[in-house]
């Protein structure tokens, strides 16, 4: 099974990739995963990345195509993979479409989860993170068990600047704008499912995993 998980930033992608993921014995390839991977490995790809993030710049489509490919093509993925968040847009979609089709692969569902904006500033405004060793918390509903403290390790919990109510709203913009036409292009490709993407997380998961074996 070959799945891309669509959404907005905070829609739950990350939870339920990794939900499928453990339930499919899948992996689950998110785009800053494999590009710290890269950069860590100093892979030809990884260095090129690595001169774009050094200087606080996003990395072109060329260099993370390139290094979804090269993840695409190792061992783990020859049953399938799970692509979280990637593409966001149709230019990278597009060219995503092209190295399957290199690879002789094909995506055989979208799972796209609807979360309402309000929701949204929500879920992410209230989101917490140890600065020590990055376990997630949130404040109303998955609150640590001392105020500001991380139940694993102690660390102080901070508000990471992209969870800060402007952020939030900028990068939900950028998904209005950058994203959402992605659901036309999958839909035309008849590939595309829509999923309530707000509620219990099991509920959701059970959902997802009805449509995927439905196919």
């Amino acid at each position: 099974m070959r799945l891309i998980l669509l959404g907005p930033p905070g829609g739950g992608k990350g939870t339920q990739a990794r939900l499928l993921s453990e339930k499919y014995n899948i992996p689950q390839i998110s785009t800053g995963d494999i590009l710290r991977e890269a950069v860590k490995n100093s892979t030809e790809l990884g260095r090129k990345a690595q001169e774009f993030m050094s200087q606080g710049k996003l990395v072109p489509d060329e260099v993370v195509i390139g290094i979804i490919e090269d993840r695409l093509k190792t061992s783990d993925c020859e049953h399938g993979f799970i692509l979280d968040g990637f593409p966001r847009t149709i230019r990278q979609a597009e060219a995503l479409n092209v190295k399957l089709k290199g690879l002789e692969l094909n995506i055989d569902i979208v799972l796209d989860l609807l979360v309402d904006f309000d929701e949204l500033i929500r879920r992410l405004s209230g989101r917490r993170t140890c600065e020590n060793c990055g376990n997630g918390f949130h404040v109303n509903d998955n609150p640590s068990k001392v105020d500001g403290k991380c139940d694993e390790c102690g660390g102080k919990l901070i508000q990471r600047e992209d969870d800060q109510s402007q952020t939030i709203k900028k990068r939900l913009e950028v998904y209005r704008e950058s994203t959402e036409p992605l659901k036309e292009y999958y839909k035309k490709l008849g590939i595309l499912r829509e999923q309530k993407g707000k509620g219990n997380i099991n509920d959701i998961f059970k959902s997802n995993c009805s449509i995927i074996e439905s196919l």
